[in-house]
């Protein structure tokens, strides 16, 4: 058993977690995509914490930002290493699995289990590449749900994720309010602004503009490994924050003295490095080009979330990174403005942290204490 301090106390995790797969969408029955293509056989990796109960209402989709993948909790089997929202998830944690259902998926998209450009296509027997179709976060949220239909889960007592997890929370809540008891978008937005996109679009290039990426082509000879390392480098400073990155590093030299060539003489210089060619283990370069894209193309400003004369039942939590430069806490405040305006039952909390747009992936007791109340409310009002 994995274990966290929670409180003072340690309180025990989940355990050994396993990975599981569904496959739907089998042709004829391909799902048709917002763009118009169809995509089908879709698998999708998931892993599930806790117990559904007997009136299945207890289940919450939590959902992962653009990198990450299903494994938010307990400890991977093979890789001996805890999930990626360990101190969220847990017997007595905010995301309580003696309570709720906890359901997390790898997204449509992704390269961690779930169907995306480098699976095969079985049309071809190849991989996908880029003939795999264009992807919007509807199209990611009518996957998740495609899981829930076959978990038999009609409507989930609460969506949450941050950054692009965010975004996803808000559009189940656009798609289909009527499955979503409750909300929980962390340091996202409503759609990206061109500052965004800019820095989504300079990761782009750097992958696209290595020569092994071969116009996507390349899963029979290695990753576009030096691209998407520079593409996750530039990435990586933008989660982080100016106050946690002089803490973490200031100005410290990795030798006693300047080598005075290309070399890393500060220790945030091999940081990066480190971060970027760790990434390119784990992650496909043509996945980031989807993801990334889909991110950009999200739009739910305006009426887009509330159509006109459609009541508002979904209960909110909204939380920002005080820190946060790269979704900066004045556009989830947009999100905010939009709810209070259609009267919904929100609430909106800047957490203080140094850590930047990465706050919510780093143990911060008010999230939890927020997270916790938030769930108990809702969960006993059922």
């Amino acid at each position: 058993m994995t274990s966290v301090n929670i409180g003072g106390t340690a309180e025990p995790g989940v355990g050994v977690t396993q990975t599981k797969y569904y496959t739907g969408c089998e042709p004829p029955n391909q799902l048709r995509l917002e763009a118009g293509d169809k995509l089908g056989p879709i698998t999708v990796a998931y892993e599930t914490y806790g117990q559904l109960n007997k009136d299945k209402s207890n289940a919450i989709l939590a959902v992962h930002a653009f990198t990450g993948d299903a494994h938010a909790a307990g400890i991977d089997p093979e890789t001996k290493l805890p999930g990626w929202w360990e101190f969220m998830i847990g017997p007595g944690r905010a995301f309580d699995t003696n309570k709720y259902f906890v359901i997390c998926q790898n997204n449509l998209g992704g390269c961690r289990g779930t169907t995306g450009p480098s699976s095969i296509n079985p049309k071809t027997g190849k991989r996908y590449g880029l003939t795999f179709p264009m992807i919007t976060l509807g199209d990611i949220v009518t996957v998740q749900r495609l899981l829930l239909d076959h978990l038999g889960i009609e409507k989930l007592l609460c969506v949450a994720g941050g950054s692009m997890a965010g975004m996803i929370a808000l559009q189940w809540v656009a798609s289909t309010p009527e499955r979503v008891k409750s909300a929980i978008p962390i340091s996202t937005v409503l759609k990206h602004s061109p500052q965004q996109i800019a820095f989504n679009e300079v990761g782009r290039q750097a992958i696209m503009s290595d020569p092994a990426w071969r116009k996507g082509d390349y899963y029979d000879h290695g990753q576009p490994e030096r691209g998407l390392a520079l593409a996750r480098m530039i990435g990586h400073i933008t989660y982080m924050s100016e106050e946690s990155m002089e803490t973490k590093f200031s100005r410290k030299q990795t030798k006693a003295e300047f080598l005075h060539k290309f070399t890393p003489d500060f220790e945030v210089e091999s940081y990066l490095q480190y971060r970027g060619s760790n990434f390119v283990k784990r992650f496909d370069a043509n996945s980031y080009l989807y993801l990334s894209k889909a991110m950009d193309n999200f739009d739910l400003a305006g009426n887009k979330l509330f159509p006109a004369g459609r009541p508002v039942t979904t209960r909110f939590l909204v939380l920002a990174s005080a820190s946060d430069w790269l979704y900066p806490s004045h556009q989830t405040l947009d999100i905010v403005k939009l709810l209070k305006e259609r009267h919904a039952d929100a609430v909106y909390c800047e957490i203080p942290s140094t850590y930047g747009h990465d706050a919510f992936l780093i143990k911060n007791e008010e999230q939890i204490r927020l997270v916790r109340s938030f769930l108990e409310t809702t969960y006993n009002g059922r």
